[in-house]
């Protein structure tokens, strides 16, 4: 697994992804160029072999305290292998390095497998926007992390280890 800093030379890349991933309400290359381009934002890309097979992003304002996912895509032959994990956990340790204390996303209430990833991760289900995907009347969950309690159950479970 290769985890690097996206570039705009990474653009179509994670565009055919995108499109791929998310058919009826994919992100036009514009939004995600200026995302890539953000100084608040850090978009990671996963490649195998050479090729990117994956990227996601987070928007993290040094100091603001909080933090939010915009997007995890993976080919669909990458899913399910763990590769999301770590791409979700790097996110995580950027948002954790510009302060922030509480991380938000929106997940797909069709989409299963991305929410029981970020339920293992600890985030919480907050609430739910009502017909958010649009043209899919697909409801957004709202969910939350607050690292604090992450980081404490980590370092918990690292002096149990050592006792």
């Amino acid at each position: 697994m290769t985890l690097r800093t996206a570039t705009p030379d990474d653009l179509d890349a994670i565009m055919a992804i995108e499109h791929r991933s998310f058919p009826t309400d994919a992100w036009s290359a514009q939004a995600m160029a200026l995302e890539l381009g953000s100084p608040h934002g850090r978009y990671l890309v996963d490649e195998h072999e050479g090729t990117v097979i994956g990227y996601g992003g987070v928007r993290a304002l040094e100091g603001a305290g909080d933090a939010d996912i915009q997007t995890i895509a993976f080919d669909a032959e990458h899913r399910g292998a763990g590769r999301g994990r770590a791409l979700l956990r790097a996110l995580l340790e950027t948002a954790a390095d510009r302060g922030a204390r509480e991380v938000f996303l929106e997940v797909r209430a069709d989409n299963p497998g991305a929410e029981g990833l970020y339920l293992s991760e600890g985030f919480e289900e907050i609430g739910r926007r009502p017909r958010y995907y649009q043209p899919d009347d697909v409801d957004a969950i709202v969910m939350r992390l607050v690292l604090q309690h992450r980081r404490g159950a980590a370092a918990d479970a690292a002096k149990e280890a050592t006792a």
